[in-house]
């Protein structure tokens, strides 16, 4: 959760100087979406929010009651995608362990050649392991 805090402050961070993905949107994608439609805002809110530490997060938690209806669905939409993405990365070695020993012999799972024989072998991976590479903004 503290990560995800930190992840979503960053995202709301660069809104505040300043399209989602496939399956679930990156960080940058947040942000630029969050920029957009949450910029005024934040500015408006938020001002004098020390951006570290979860602050911004929370500042925009306090307040999301009073923000443009556009800000609160794309505020969610961020935080839903960006959690999802979080399990997927988490999850990942669970959810592709039979396509990894079936397809990549020998291979553990802090190996950094695992994602690449994964990647490589996509037309016979599992569904199920397609979807997290994917949801984890993989490829």
């Amino acid at each position: 959760m503290t990560r995800f805090r930190v992840m979503l402050a960053a995202a709301l961070l660069a809104g505040s100087v300043g399209g989602a993905g496939a399956q679930t949107m990156s960080y940058a994608d947040a942000a630029g979406m969050l920029a957009k439609s949450c910029g005024k805002d934040i500015q408006k809110f938020c001002p004098t929010v020390n951006l570290g530490g979860g602050a911004l997060v929370d500042c925009m938690d306090k307040n999301i009651t009073k923000v443009n209806a556009q800000c609160k669905a794309d505020y969610a939409a961020a935080e839903a995608s960006i959690a999802k993405r979080q399990a997927a990365q988490v999850n990942i070695i669970k959810v592709c362990n039979a396509d990894v020993a079936r397809l990549c012999p020998g291979m553990v799972p802090q190996d950094g050649n695992l994602l690449s024989c994964l990647l490589e072998a996509t037309k016979v991976v599992s569904a199920a392991c397609n979807q997290t590479i994917t949801d984890a903004g993989y490829r």
